[in-house]
């Protein structure tokens, strides 16, 4: 048994679904976990023995034009490894948690404790806030400081490499599924008729609405495939788009065929109703919407950005398209739907590829890290 700190942001985003699912699969294995972060996490259950939340408190101070979290989040990060004899952080995201994390590590050596880091890489703090020139230097000092590094696809791995100066190894670990949350078809089927009659193919879409995700082209092609085939749309989040999201609805004429859901914690309910699933993004470092929905029994239609292609697989679960060729997606979409076979073979091999993502595959190649972090070896 291990105790385990993890650091990850609280919210809906991908990091920290995945850094929360990792943490409380951790704790079902015997393992010592700790959250250390600003709020709760979403997907947090407390019901889950072994697991603890250490909020990171941040007071104003009229002398920062912005408060400093970085020094809170490191102090925090010493606090608990001192009080609860951690011997892992594993910190989600390079700017601030690794960052913050070498600091943490650095007054924890003055002090004689020994503390291993581990840093995944989630994309954005990599593809956008990482090659920035304001942060770049302290992102590849980050990695570089860590005691192992992982990201979440070989994409991210690649564009890593491309960025920054990386002396370490990288190790890719694909983001994971919980099959238990999923509805079984043998014991509990979903009920479709309070959204769409049975002749109308559900087509869904979730994201935090941030204009990397395209949220325009979700309904683009919503709109173009709704003109052919009887369909409806379930979208799931929230964000700064969604109010432009809600005005090309309203400007197509379609607010009776789309339903904004807004967040959520019960996204495998709500995907086991989906036929199709749309991610246009402009960037995914792995794209785990998709595999939600293809763990829902979902087909995918999505870009070809980023990690997508390792886990919408073309011609087989969905369809890959390039960034913003709407018309291309809508084709695809209504060369799947169209066709009932054709839907229901898109649909089990969307499962069936989710299962090589699940839970079980994936974490042991955590706990091997930390193994031969603290012990020497796996």
């Amino acid at each position: 048994m291990m105790k385990i700190g993890i650091v990850c942001y609280p919210t809906f985003g991908g990091s920290g679904v995945v850094a929360t699912e990792l943490g409380m699969a951790l704790a079902k294995k015997g393992h010592e976990v700790h959250f250390i972060t600003y709020n709760q996490p979403v997907r947090l259950d407390f019901m889950t023995q072994n697991v603890f939340f250490h909020e990171v408190f941040v007071e104003e101070y009229p002398l920062f034009l912005y408060q400093p979290y970085e020094l809170a989040l490191s102090s925090k990060m010493v606090e608990v490894i001192i009080q609860y004899k951690l011997h892992i952080l594993h910190v989600h995201y390079a700017i601030p948690h690794a960052y913050a994390a070498f600091m943490a590590k650095q007054i924890l050596k003055e002090k004689g404790i020994p503390i291993k880091v581990v840093t995944t890489l989630h994309g954005t703090d990599i593809t956008l806030v990482g090659s920035h020139p304001d942060y770049k230097t302290a992102v590849e000092f980050s990695i570089n400081n860590s005691d192992a590094v992982t990201a979440v696809s070989e994409s991210l791995k690649k564009d890593t490499l491309r960025l920054f100066d990386v002396k370490i190894p990288i190790e890719v670990i694909y983001n994971f599924i919980d099959f238990e949350k999923y509805p079984n078809d043998e014991i509990q089927s979903c009920d479709r008729k309070n959204l769409a009659a049975p002749n109308e193919v559900i087509i869904a879409h979730i994201s935090n609405f941030r204009p990397v995700k395209r949220i325009e082209d979700v309904i683009k092609i919503f709109y173009n495939v709704q003109q052919k085939v009887p369909s409806k749309l379930l979208m799931i989040g929230d964000g700064p788009l969604r109010e432009t999201a809600e005005k090309l609805v309203k400007n197509y004429n379609i607010q009776d065929k789309v339903y904004f859901l807004g967040k959520t914690t019960d996204v495998n309910k709500l995907l086991c109703h989906a036929d199709l699933f749309l991610l246009p993004s402009q960037t995914e470092s792995f794209g785990l919407a998709a595999l939600e929905a293809m763990a829902g029994r979902t087909a995918v239609i999505s870009s070809n950005a980023g990690g997508l292609s390792e886990v919408n697989i073309h011609g087989k679960t969905g369809y890959l398209s390039n960034v913003g060729d709407v018309d291309d997606m809508v084709n695809n979409a209504l060369s799947i739907i169209s066709d009932p076979k054709k839907l229901e073979l898109f649909k089990n091999n969307a499962l069936v590829h989710a299962k090589q993502f699940c839970q079980d595959n994936v974490l042991p190649q955590y706990e091997c890290i930390y193994r031969k972090l603290v012990h020497g070896c796996c």
